[in-house]
């Protein structure tokens, strides 16, 4: 069983590193996550050993979301919700995401390659549901694929464009693949 102290320090020490690592990128040091999350550099190594199990750590967290989000519109589609809909709502919630979450996955690249193509794999799992459905309803181009929906979905422009942009970019996007 944790101790709920040692619950709280992880989950600052998340917090923390997902805020530098949005802020600075992966050249932030674990000194500055420590103090950053209010523990003691030791605590963190603790928890941490090196800077790509914190990154690890952090990319699992946002899997996790990731999916959870994916799954909840793939359940909504198999309950009978319009796929257009759904895939027109998870480019809204991608578009419109915290930086934080891009910074991350960058970060992870190259330090934790594993748990980024773990987070792919699982989200794509979730989006072929959905891919399969709205090519029963015939709602997709016969030849577009689960893998066309998650390359549009790596390429989505981030928060930093104007709304107006990202939500043009939506409806191009969904024109796209649109039967």
């Amino acid at each position: 069983m944790v101790r709920a102290d040692s619950a709280l320090n992880r989950q600052s020490i998340l917090a923390a590193a997902g805020t530098l690592l949005a802020s600075r990128g992966e050249a932030v040091g674990m000194d500055e996550i420590a103090a950053t999350a209010g523990v003691a550099v030791g605590t963190l190594y603790r928890h941490f050993p090196t800077k790509s199990d914190l990154i690890a750590a952090a990319l699992a967290e946002l899997t996790e979301r990731v999916v959870a989000d994916v799954r909840a519109a793939a359940d909504r589609v198999d309950s009978g919700a319009d796929p257009v809909e759904e895939l027109r709502g998870l480019l809204e919630w991608l578009t419109g995401k915290s930086a934080a979450d891009k910074a991350i996955k960058a970060a992870a690249t190259g330090l934790a390659a594993d748990a980024l193509q773990e987070m792919e794999s699982r989200g794509f799992a979730e989006l072929d549901r959905i891919t399969v459905v709205a090519h029963a309803r015939g709602l997709l181009h016969p030849d577009v694929t689960t893998g066309d929906l998650a390359l549009i979905a790596a390429t989505a422009p981030d928060d930093s464009l104007p709304e107006a942009a990202r939500d043009r970019w939506i409806e191009l996007a969904l024109r796209s693949v649109l039967a």
